[in-house]
């Protein structure tokens, strides 16, 4: 504590120093630009370190040279680099959410707590204080970045899938087929979490005519069912064929009756 004190009243003196010898120097001047200012301290900053000492037979200049300097060690081949640290939980599927975006880790990590540093380029991913991935830092809002070494090899079969791919084949069968994958991608934090959904959808056609998983897939529409179980259910159960209840009704003219006021009486 006594060494901390010293080198803190050796710090707060130069710093009067400097406010006497270079502001209190420049106080009457005016100056038009920030240029001419800055030239005139580097000028009293000059004369300053080449002052000699009241009690020593030496100048700051000086004894940077002779003591200072030799010790400097060269400055890093790489700037610093502002760094954030953050604690997560990796995702039962196997990704983190940093700032609404996704990374991938190992998949045998689903679960785990990890540690994440941040930087305006890198995503780095540590586990028991072992780095295990870093991924090239994304700024787009709710997707992923993946590599396919981190995808369980049940996963890593789907990888010649993409978005448009899959809403493209599904507009082939017909639009509500088409709707409800789109459906299912959109309604997850990320498209490839909805990807075995539409799949197996795509495989109920192997099963199921066109005319029918069209019907299933418009009916699971009309019930916001956006999963590939509650398409096969309906064509499980062959609720495809049969109407549903509001369709019923919906052009139904209204009931005329004495007692039924319209909508005249309350104008």
């Amino acid at each position: 504590m006594h060494l901390i004190a010293l080198y803190k009243a050796k710090v707060e003196s130069a710093v009067l120093v400097s406010e006497r010898w270079i502001l209190a120097a420049l106080r009457n001047h005016t100056f038009f630009s920030l240029a001419e200012l800055n030239r005139l301290i580097a000028q009293k900053l000059e004369e300053l370190n080449n002052r000699k000492f009241q009690k020593l037979d030496s100048t700051r200049r000086k004894l940077f040279e002779t003591i200072d300097k030799p010790a400097l060690k060269p400055l890093p081949s790489r700037p610093y680099e502002y760094a954030e640290w953050k604690k997560a939980r990796v995702n039962i599927d196997y990704h983190i959410e940093i700032y609404h975006h996704y990374y991938s880790v190992p998949y045998q990590l689903a679960r785990e707590p990890v540690d994440v540093r941040i930087t305006a380029t890198t995503v780095e991913v540590l586990f028991k204080n072992r780095r295990v991935v870093s991924h090239r830092r994304s700024y787009v809002p709710w997707r992923s970045t993946a590599l396919k070494e981190h995808m369980p090899k049940s996963h890593q079969k789907h990888l010649e899938w993409t978005p448009s791919r899959i809403i493209n084949w599904a507009g082939k069968n017909g639009p509500y087929t088409q709707k409800i994958v789109t459906n299912i991608m959109d309604s997850r934090p990320h498209p490839e979490q909805g990807f075995r959904s539409c799949l197996g959808i795509m495989s109920l056609a192997k099963h199921y005519s066109p005319e029918r998983l069209e019907d299933a897939c418009y009916r699971a529409l009309m019930i916001k069912g956006y999963s590939y179980k509650s398409v096969k259910s309906i064509l499980k159960n062959g609720l495809d064929q049969q109407s549903l209840l509001f369709e019923e009704t919906e052009d139904t003219p209204p009931v005329a009756h004495n007692n039924i006021r319209g909508k005249q009486y309350y104008e």
